[in-house]
């Protein structure tokens, strides 16, 4: 099954369309598909929902789908770092399902397990809860939350071989691999791919069953906030 492909359009060529439900790894801006995202900008595809941590910055990462006004539901743990997020949202542009951190993590997590739903204790007698199912469970209340299962995943790595096993480095770890397994497709890009075999199996954080198409290009690695001090 030929799974690298020579640029981020060719990936994703005939998988898009409008109205899906989309994946995103990356924390803040560290681990972002960061070429997937142009490419998806570049399709034109529109209404889409985005299940990710937070929406990128201004006018880079998941932002850029915000400038062309392509995102039309956001599921996300944080939407600070963007004005145009928050211009959206206060004006009625944009859907917000708001998700504490860790329960998004596990319905990606969940989905990619095929577990429909879970009971967590995270949100219980807040504004996370209303609506949603609740149970007791050793005389603890739970709220029931529901996996999440995307049509399409995009996701970065740092490095993968030939057949899509991937590693992840440090913080680009924390949400890639649940988003990489929750969508019925995972289309994911490195910076590095080496021959199958070359990588010990030990060190393999995702293994490559559960991607379908893979890129290797060069990525800018903005950083979202620099803080410096003035040099002795």
């Amino acid at each position: 099954m030929k799974k690298i492909y020579g640029s981020a359009s060719e990936a994703l060529d005939g998988l898009l369309f409008d109205g899906m439900l989309i994946a995103a790894g990356g924390f803040g801006l560290c681990g972002i598909p960061e070429l997937l995202i142009d490419a998806v900008v570049d399709s034109g595809v529109k209404d889409l929902t985005i299940a990710s941590n937070n929406c990128g910055v201004d006018g880079f990462g998941l932002g850029k789908l915000l400038d062309t006004k392509q995102i039309k539901k956001m599921m996300s743990s944080y939407v600070g770092e963007n004005a145009e997020f928050m211009r959206q949202y206060l004006s009625g542009e944009l859907e917000l399902e708001f998700n504490p951190q860790g329960t998004l993590a596990e319905r990606m997590r969940a989905g990619g397990a095929g577990i429909p739903g879970f009971y967590t204790q995270t949100g219980v007698g807040t504004v996370i809860a209303e609506g949603k199912e609740s149970k007791i469970f050793n005389g603890k209340e739970y709220i029931l939350e529901e996996g999440i299962f995307a049509d399409l995943s995009i996701v970065k790595a740092w490095k993968a071989d030939e057949t899509g096993n991937l590693i992840f480095r440090k913080t680009a770890r924390n949400f890639n691999p649940p988003a990489a397994t929750c969508g019925k497709i995972c289309v994911v890009e490195v910076e590095e791919i080496v021959p199958t075999g070359s990588l010990d199996p030990d060190h393999i954080h995702l293994p490559g069953i559960y991607v379908h198409r893979l890129i290797q290009g060069e990525h800018e690695k903005r950083i979202e906030q620099r803080t410096t001090r003035p040099a002795a």
